[in-house]
């Protein structure tokens, strides 16, 4: 058998062969050079060809500059509570790209800023405007581009910036004067064209969009467990060069309105474009898309048909729920769709974009897709069929959902690679930072429902692990094609969920909290229960009542399935006072990125550290201390006098509780 190295197709040397189909060029440098996509390729991965640094030297890095943007906020986060008035604090996940010799990010505030790749020194900002305080949670995960061949080169408005504004519009800005470029005749394109009326926070654009050729494809975020007629979860593809709808994909078995003769194995045509009136509550696709060239398909991640904890109303409407989908670019039919959780009541959308990998097998070209999932589960599939590269089989689950709603009586779980959530060595379902704290979490978890994965949330208040956090979330996973391994973070937590019937929803009458820490009451209007959810399962010394580690990092071999490593990631500082900093593994949110040289760099965690890792053995090699937690991706390229960088967004998380900031950060080896 040809050794790993030997049998992966190098992703790098595949994307320049596709770059005319991507609507890119030579020019934008060796593969060293590049970051030029969110998750560095159209299909994911996470991977860098520079190798500059190395498992050797990667000590030396120092660092090389810092910007500050000054959009930032204090409030409120899900960690403290909400006994203030006021907004929540803002947090920065965004990742950022770069264009020629410039890095280009968005901050929570809608505001677009290109920095110098070597020095950090400003260049332009874009500035949308808009009422920030229409929307509790903004946030931006990053920008993408696109090329317009229809200009000269060296004219305004042939690199164009695409951001997504989360007004739901998205606009295009000239990568080099940050002046706006529009689309045709339009200004920019408004999503919310066809959607039932809903207030501004209620559908949001913060992640940016694919694109391939001339063509933009994008879903859209939309508020959990507010009501049944929240707006539709529609896909649809724009055309960049005039600004108009070529296609729209609606995730439901049985689209509304009429349709014409398809070719698409898994459904009928999409309904045509002209009067869009899309059904609200539908199955959303809220995080990274990626499009494959090779194929000419996309592939979009689904969430959950609005609310996340009850689905008795759903009546087939979550067909395509927590799938992957595989659509045809020029049309946006179903090819295929692979469904990781049979309706979803447990939040466990597909959080995370489809990863793209190639290998030779025998005779055979696998052209493979990784999927993570908050399950801690990693399916690897066959991209061309759907099918299963490994075995998954159907296992039954727990029974017993509230009244009104039901339970399918299996799931599928991989055979390989074997559950990241699941580690072999820690077996209890509590723990405690001392023997009392522990009595108590024991206790609380004596009054809720509990029989594992996938117990049905319930009146009583029902344990989940993993929680709706994860697993992994929207980080997503990074892939070294020289070595044929998958690294992949995982949080391992639980929350707890509590049905609560709707004539007890009223303030005042619904019941007292069953367990310790924050929790939101959300409405789910339109369905027989409001629904009470805690961020955390914590003790009364607001320590996480599950062992840790509460965060790991592993690297999987994605020929054979295996796990080759599994390990902690990150430690209890910064979530728990000293002495309490020896406690490995913490809360984590994010995503890794992975060298040619054999290094995996990520942040993601509660502490405040910037991590690098060996590839091939999970080993920690250094670590930077941040000024807060960060939570986009890292990313790493050279500048032409040939140094590398790797540069982090770090500006906390609401939802952990880590503080605000504007850091972008920049790290290179010691002159």
């Amino acid at each position: 058998m040809l050794s790993v190295i030997q049998t992966i197709i190098v992703r790098g040397s595949l994307c320049l062969l596709l770059n005319p189909l991507l609507g890119l060029s030579p020019a934008l440098g060796s593969p060293a050079t590049q970051w030029a996509w969110p998750g560095a390729d159209p299909g994911g991965g996470h991977y860098s060809e520079a190798t500059q640094i190395t498992p050797q030297n990667v000590n030396d890095l120092t660092v090389a500059w810092i910007h500050r943007s000054g959009d930032f906020r204090a409030g409120n986060n899900f960690r403290d509570g909400f006994d203030e008035p006021g907004p929540l604090q803002s947090g920065w996940q965004a990742t950022p790209i770069v264009i020629g010799d410039k890095l280009i990010i968005c901050t929570p505030f809608n505001r677009i800023i290109a920095v110098d790749s070597q020095t950090g020194e400003e260049r332009w900002s874009y500035s949308v405007g808009g009422n920030i305080d229409d929307y509790p949670m903004p946030r931006c995960r990053g920008v993408t581009q696109w090329k317009n061949t229809a200009v000269a080169p060296d004219s305004p408005c042939h690199r164009v910036v695409i951001a997504p504004i989360f007004d739901a519009r998205v606009i295009g800005l000239d990568a080099h004067t940050g002046v706006q470029c529009p689309f045709g005749n339009q200004a920019s394109i408004d999503l919310k064209n066809g959607l039932s009326p809903h207030a501004p926070s209620d559908y949001m654009l913060n992640t940016p969009p694919a694109i391939i050729n001339n063509l933009l494809i994008t879903g859209g975020s939309v508020v959990d467990n507010l009501s049944t007629d929240v707006p539709s979860g529609v896909v649809r593809a724009y055309n960049l060069m005039t600004g108009q709808m070529e296609w729209d994909w609606e995730p439901l078995a049985k689209p509304l309105g009429p349709s014409t003769d398809s070719a698409a194995t898994d459904s009928p045509a999409p309904k045509p474009t002209a009067k869009p009136d899309y059904q609200p509550g539908t199955t959303n696709v809220w995080s990274y898309i990626s499009v494959d060239p090779v194929l000419d398909r996309v592939y979009v991640p689904t969430g959950n048909t609005s609310p996340d904890y009850y689905g008795g109303h759903r009546e087939g409407s979550d067909d395509y729920s927590s799938s992957v989908v595989a659509l045809d670019t020029k049309t946006g039919q179903v090819i295929w769709h692979f469904q990781t959780v049979h309706h979803d009541i447990w939040d466990f959308d597909v959080p995370s974009q489809p990863t793209l990998f190639e290998y030779q097998r025998g005779q055979d070209l696998v052209l493979g897709l990784a999927q993570t999932t908050k399950q801690g589960y990693v399916f690897l599939l066959d991209r061309t069929t759907g099918e299963p590269l490994f075995p998954v089989e159907e296992r039954p689950v727990p029974q017993g959902a509230v009244s009104g709603d039901y339970t399918a009586a299996t799931q599928p779980v991989p055979t390989k690679p074997r559950s990241l959530f699941e580690l072999p060595n820690v077996t209890d379902t509590t723990w405690g930072l001392t023997f009392w704290d522990e009595a108590a979490c024991a206790e609380t978890l004596s009054q809720l429902r509990y029989e594992g994965a996938f117990t049905p949330p319930s009146e009583q208040g029902s344990l989940h692990m993993p929680s709706a956090f994860g697993g992994q979330n929207w980080g997503g996973p990074a892939i070294d094609p020289e070595r044929g391994t998958l690294v992949v973070n995982t949080q391992h937590l639980g929350t707890i969920v509590q049905m609560i019937p709707r004539e007890q929803c009223a303030p005042g009458s619904q019941p007292d909290p069953i367990a310790e820490g924050v929790f939101l009451d959300e409405a789910s209007e339109g369905t027989p229960y409001c629904n009470r959810r805690w961020l955390g399962f914590v003790s009364p010394l607001g320590a996480p009542c599950t062992p840790p580690p509460w965060g790991t990092l592993a690297g999987i071999n994605i020929i054979t399935g295996d796990v080759d490593w599994q390990v902690p990631l990150g430690t209890s500082r910064d979530m728990a006072p000293f002495p309490f900093w020896f406690i490995d593994g913490a809360p984590n949110l994010g995503g890794p990125t992975v060298t040619k040289s054999g290094l995996t760099f990520i942040a993601a965690t509660t502490d405040h550290f910037l991590r690098a890792f060996a590839t091939e053995t999970g080993e920690e090699l250094w670590k930077a201390r941040l000024p807060t937690s960060a939570h986009g991706l890292p990313i790493t390229y050279e500048v032409a006098t040939g140094e590398q960088y790797v540069v982090i967004a770090a500006g906390g998380h609401g939802a952990l509780g880590t503080p605000p900031g504007d850091y972008l950060i920049a790290y290179t080896l010691k002159k």
